[in-house]
């Protein structure tokens, strides 16, 4: 009796449950459509929920009654909530993630901008190939000239980019100013970067369009990111054919030191291998350089370095003009960096970096019985807050002071003359990066610029954007305003002279996949206010004014393979720059005289395991510069030859910690003239004579023996000769 009565009432309440319960089903997809499976479907605050199929389908049933938020999780994509009414009818949905942005796979703006580093997914050139290279020998700017958008200028060595003299490119460490990166040397000789490749970690090398943080510089940007805190003791012992140095770290719970000394002289080398030029005393050098590194709170890091040289050669020069007559020249440079830097994090994420660099840089030097000293003190103070205010918007923002003493004088005998001036300027930037998704970026700033010698200001607008096609694909857009004192030799004699300007306009398009990345890029340059000399004395002020101008438009093609030959890799770059220019002594538009039209690289590397050998070369063309004969009655009538060098090296890896090496430039001995010096004023017949330009030697050749002291005996220097 007693369960014929529980029975119906039992009956009635399993009939009421059914009743009260709803069905959700449908389907989630992504905004092109395209199903989700795995992606988690739940009522929130309860149990009630499922996972999607394969086609992204659901279904599920819950006892919730009345207003509910329904959520929708997956991996990748941003959370949905959606509110429902549950009643007990069937509900049928049909709901769309969007993707979740990430930074570390957005596209990143590459106009104008090859960078490296460990943190960066798309490299064009690791911070190894600074040092890798052939025809660099170990040369930080001889490295970067196998970049496209360079010219490889012979009797400079220094670094010129899309049509703009080398005194238009800057170099930063840390994010400060570097006033002389170059060694110095005679006349039409080559010089080198003054520092040693092992002390950096990351690369940035922009040849235009690039962020409001820099200034002062018309065409190119090398910002050069020194070494981390080190991990391990170590010593290091160079043996070489031109000198021996020495190295060591030591490194403890958060802090680290490292200190170098390295000697050369290229007497003993100089006195065996064949050279153009008469040596009174050939090339000599010292330089010592010390780092030290410091972890403080807050994930900051406090970087300081210091690098202290001297060198100093002799030798007997034809006179300008004359082949039968000489004077000796005599020079000795005693050069003074400094460079500080600390960055760390600040309340609410916010990231402070400071910076402080000094350069002391003099020449002594002596032609005869005359002397001509040029004494160079710079200073840079910087400091920037940046900070990432939203996953797609960024900020930074700050400020800089530039300090500058140049003074030369010139004594003889019967004569002397001082020249000299001091400039301060001050200058603020700000900048944002706005993501509209993963896809799309814009990168707006702006620098303003005041110098109190010249009692002048300036505004540089600058613009950005890049959009990402496909995961291996993206476009690049660059526009900006760049501005530059006039050269330092002219404002010895005036402070009338406005900056000189570029606007530079850079469409990229870059392709990466499979270890091979392929960058293209269209460019043009347009000047003014460039420095123009008049008929007045140089030594007065109506010497000079602003109006010069120029254009410089081409094509760089860059690709390189990491994949298709085993144990090897390679990279092609190619460019073609047409420069003119209407400015100094010109009195024409003309291309200017270290422009060449057609620049093109291939380096290849190969690693042999069964030889434990490393083997590069590399080939570089460059095609016929202008120059100017006086003797012709067509201004820069004249080409020199077209440049060309094949270089190679060889690394033998004789144990673990110790390395053999040995390297050969231009081995076929290509012919290499790069013009004629004339004489000031004409002979007799009426005819200046000439000079001819040529390399210091057909060849170069370098042996070295490359030792590594470790507590585990397991770190050599293969990835930092060559």
């Amino acid at each position: 009796m007693k369960i014929l009565t529980i029975l119906p009432i039992f009956l009635i309440a399993i009939s009421l449950y059914g009743f009260g319960q709803t069905k959700i089903s449908g389907a989630i997809l992504d905004e092109s459509g395209n199903p989700l499976p795995g992606a988690n479907v739940y009522i929130e605050n309860t149990y009630d929920g499922t996972s999607t199929n394969p086609s992204g389908g659901f279904e599920f049933v819950s006892n919730e009654r009345g207003k509910q938020n329904i959520i929708v999780d997956f991996i990748g994509f941003e959370s949905t909530s959606s509110e429902i009414h549950l009643a007990g009818n069937p509900i049928l949905l049909s709901l769309k993630l969007k993707e979740k942005f990430n930074q570390l796979d957005a596209v990143n703006i590459s106009a104008g901008t090859f960078e490296a580093g460990d943190k960066k997914k798309s490299i064009a050139l690791t911070p190894i190939d600074m040092v890798t290279t052939p025809s660099a020998a170990g040369d930080i700017y001889g490295a970067i000239q196998a970049l496209p958008g360079t010219t490889t200028v012979g009797e400079s060595g220094k670094l010129y980019v899309k049509g703009g003299d080398s005194r238009e490119s800057k170099t930063f460490i840390d994010g400060t100013l570097v006033y002389a990166p170059y060694s110095s040397s005679p006349p039409n000789q080559a010089v080198r970067g003054r520092f040693n490749p092992f002390m950096f970690s990351g690369t940035m090398f922009s040849t235009g369009g690039y962020s409001a943080e820099y200034g002062q510089a018309l065409s190119g940007v090398l910002a050069l990111k020194t070494n981390e805190v080190p991990v391990e003791d170590q010593l290091n012992l160079s043996i070489m054919s031109v000198g021996v140095g020495a190295a060591g770290t030591k490194t403890y719970e958060k802090s680290s030191v490292s200190a170098s000394l390295n000697y050369y002289n290229l007497k003993p080398y100089m006195q065996l291998a064949p050279q153009n030029l008469n040596w009174n005393a050939e090339p000599e050098s010292v330089n010592g350089e010390v780092s030290y590194r410091l972890k403080t709170a807050k994930l900051g890091l406090l970087k300081l370095y210091t690098s202290v040289s001297r060198s100093n050669m002799s030798l007997a020069q034809a006179n300008q003009g004359a082949t039968d007559s000489h004077e000796n020249f005599n020079l000795v440079n005693d050069n003074v960096f400094v460079n500080t830097s600390w960055i760390g994090e600040l309340n609410n994420n916010w990231i402070l970096s400071t910076g402080l660099s000094y350069t002391n840089n003099i020449d002594y030097v002596t032609l005869d019985t005359a002397k001509y000293n040029e004494y160079l003190k710079g200073g840079h103070a910087k400091a920037m807050i940046s900070k990432k205010v939203t996953d797609k918007i960024k900020i930074k923002f700050g400020t800089e002071l530039f300090s500058k003493q140049f003074e030369n004088e010139f004594l003889a005998p019967n004569d002397s003359i001082y020249n000299g001036f001091e400039s301060n300027m001050a200058t603020a930037f700000a900048e944002t990066d706005i993501y509209a998704s993963e896809k799309f970026v814009t990168r707006i700033g702006a620098r303003f610029e005041y110098s109190n010698y010249l009692k002048r200001f300036n505004f540089s607008p600058r613009i950005s954007t890049a959009y990402k096609f496909s995961k291996t694909s993206q476009v690049s857009l660059a526009y900006g305003w760049f501005f530059q004192d006039a050269a330092d030799e002219y404002l010895l004699y005036t402070n009338k002279l406005d900056f000189e300007r570029a606007d530079h306009y850079t469409l990229n398009y870059q392709y990466e996949k499979n270890q091979r990345i392929i960058r293209s890029e269209l460019f043009y340059k347009g000047y003014s206010n460039l420095v123009k000399f008049t008929d007045a004395p140089f030594y007065t002020a109506e010497g000079y004014n602003n109006k010069g101008n120029g254009y410089a438009y081409g094509f760089d093609l860059f690709f390189r393979d990491n994949k298709t030959i085993k144990n090897g890799e390679y990279w092609i770059s190619y460019s073609y720059i047409d420069a003119e220019k209407n400015y100094l002594d010109f009195p024409e538009t003309s291309a200017p005289k270290y422009s060449s039209k057609h620049n093109f690289t291939l380096v290849y590397k190969h690693w042999i395991p069964g030889m434990r050998s490393q083997i590069a070369a590399s080939y570089k063309y460059a095609s016929p510069r202008v120059y100017n004969n006086p003797n012709s009655s067509i201004f820069n009538g004249e080409q020199t030859m077209a440049y060309q060098t094949f270089d190679m090296s060889w690394s033998y890896l004789f144990c673990q910690s110790i390395i053999f090496y040995a390297s050969a430039s231009n081995l076929p001995g290509f012919k290499q003239h790069f013009g004629y010096n004339y004489s000031d004023t004409p002979n007799d017949e009426g005819v200046y004579a000439a000079t001819p330009l040529v390399p210091g030697a057909k060849r170069f050749f370098i042996l070295g023996c490359f030792i590594t002291l470790s507590r585990k005996g397991d770190i050599n220097q293969l990835d930092k000769i060559n």
